[in-house]
């Protein structure tokens, strides 16, 4: 089966190239968020050579939130589920620098169309990054707690992210 020039298995869960097969993304991430995961995929993997070990954080962040990584993205785990959340916050949070994303983000990127169960894990997972510096969950311009906040929220790089290589123009 060919899709866009690559070749899939029948399943559609690999990716073949030169013979050798490798995990294909996660189909059911909506097309925006998979275009920015991607993005910030190869800007770690650009980075690769000059920063070392804090790129290939980058790379494995957005290749596990991609479902290129960890638990196959057709037969999640709840611990596997978890992981992925908190890597596709610390890959768009990276990704949007000063900017913030919303929970419902995250849960898209890994819940496709079931994506609504998943805002519960996705806002404990953000607070436990949050506790380990790595996020801030901001509801009105304020720090918040998610516990604390019945409303809306937005996720920011925490201090924990702030690897800001300098980007050849």
């Amino acid at each position: 089966m060919t899709s866009g020039g690559v070749e899939h298995t029948e399943d559609g869960r690999y990716i073949v190239v030169k013979g050798r097969r490798w995990r294909a993304a996660d189909p059911s991430i909506p097309e925006a968020l998979r275009s920015e995961l991607v993005s910030a995929l190869m800007t770690g993997r650009r980075l690769v050579r000059t920063h070392k070990d804090a790129a290939r954080v980058m790379v494995h962040d957005a290749k596990v939130a991609l479902g290129e990584r960890g638990d196959p993205w057709w037969e999640p785990t709840g611990e596997g589920r978890r992981e992925r959340i908190a890597a596709t916050i610390r890959t768009l949070a990276r990704a949007r620098g000063e900017g913030s994303l919303c929970p419902g983000e995250v849960a898209r990127v890994v819940g496709g169309d079931q994506w609504r169960d998943l805002m519960t894990a996705v806002r404990d997972v953000a607070a436990d990054l949050r506790d380990e510096g790595v996020v801030r969950i901001m509801h009105k311009d304020l720090d918040v707690e998610c516990a604390e906040v019945g409303g809306a929220v937005r996720i920011v790089a925490g201090e924990g992210l702030r690897f800001q290589p300098n980007l050849p123009d």
